[in-house]
Parts: C-alpha cells; structure tokens; sequence
C-alpha cells in the first residue's frame, strides 16, 4: 500500500510543481509585485512564502539543510527576507521580490530536490513519524496536527500537509491574484 500512496504522491507534488511554474513563465515582474490594495498581499508573497516553506519543511521530512541562505537573499532580493509565516498581512503587504529570474532558478531548485527525493524514497519511510504528541503550541494549531494519527505527523503527513495541500492552497491564491493583473488562471 505504501508504494500506491507514493506513486500517488510523486505524481500529484510533480504536478503542483508543474502549475506554479506554468504561473510564473506566464507572469513577469510588474506582475507578481502588483501592490492591489491595503490587506490584499501580492503574489510575491504567496511565490516565496510556498516555495521558501518547501524549502524549510524539506529539512523536517529529510534531514537536509534548507537551500534559501544569504547568496540566495543576495541574488534573489526578497524585499523581506522571510517567509511570513508568523508575520501580519500588515506586514506581508510589502514583500516583493527583486530578480523574478532568480527567484525562478530557486523555486526550481527546491522544487527539483523535493521530486528527486520522492523518487527515490524507500515507501516504508512514510509511515516515519516526525512530532510526536502532544504537540508543542506552535505546532498543537496547525493542520498538519488536526491532520495526524495518534502516534503523530508522520512523514506522509508532512509531504500532504505542509507540501501539497498547503502548495495548493497558494496556488488557489495566485489563481485569484493573477485575475487582479489582468491575467486569466490556468486551471478549470
């Protein structure tokens, strides 16, 4: 059954990938920093805020170091180099990003690392479990935690709900976001 949830799971993460870069080939720059109005964040937000919280998730599934560090911030020139998660709209509002092809080339390289790893990950290791309960309160709100088994958020738990659903999530939002610049969304 293992091996059915992660061919599952290589095809529906390959193609979550495969929208967001569908979204940002056919954006450009005055896009994704459009400022709409006040309390509405920009699709900058919801491109870094995803793919920088792959990036770190990655570390809790695998064990590897995020990618996103000071050459990358240098390169890619988020206005706020963070991913927001526990800051305000108010705050979020003026997150921009400053090379959109940089920002690209990371997004592909997190994505890219995410795809490697579930090819060739051994199906049992999705049953591992990560936090364990109960959960410190950080964590003890989150959906991942509402999600989780009584032995906790496990591996499997960790790709659906801080990579999938979550990427999807964010997408939803792009969706609705490129309508506010004009562009049309890309799925029905």
């Amino acid at each position: 059954m293992t091996e059915l949830v992660l061919d599952s799971l290589q095809r529906r993460m390959r193609t979550m990938h495969g929208l967001y870069y569908q979204a940002t080939s056919s954006m450009d720059l005055e896009h994704v920093n459009h400022f709409e109005r006040e309390g509405v964040l920009p699709i900058a937000f919801s491109l870094f805020h995803y793919t920088n919280m792959e990036d770190a998730s990655f570390m809790l599934i695998s064990g590897m170091p995020p990618i996103w560090n000071p050459e990358w911030q240098e390169r890619v020139r988020m206005a706020i180099d963070d991913h927001g998660k526990h800051r305000t709209v108010e705050e979020m509002i003026h997150q921009r990003i400053g090379d959109y092809e940089a920002f690209k080339a990371y997004q592909r390289e997190v994505f890219q690392r995410t795809e490697d790893h579930l090819a060739t990950m051994d199906p049992d290791d999705l049953l591992r479990v990560l936090i364990v309960p109960p959960y410190p309160p950080q964590v003890a709100s989150t959906y991942s935690a509402r999600c989780a088994g009584p032995e906790g958020i496990t591996v499997l738990d960790g790709f659906e709900c801080w990579l999938y659903q979550h990427g999807l999530r964010h997408m939803g939002e792009i969706e609705l976001a490129r309508g506010l610049v004009g562009l049309e969304g890309m799925t029905s």
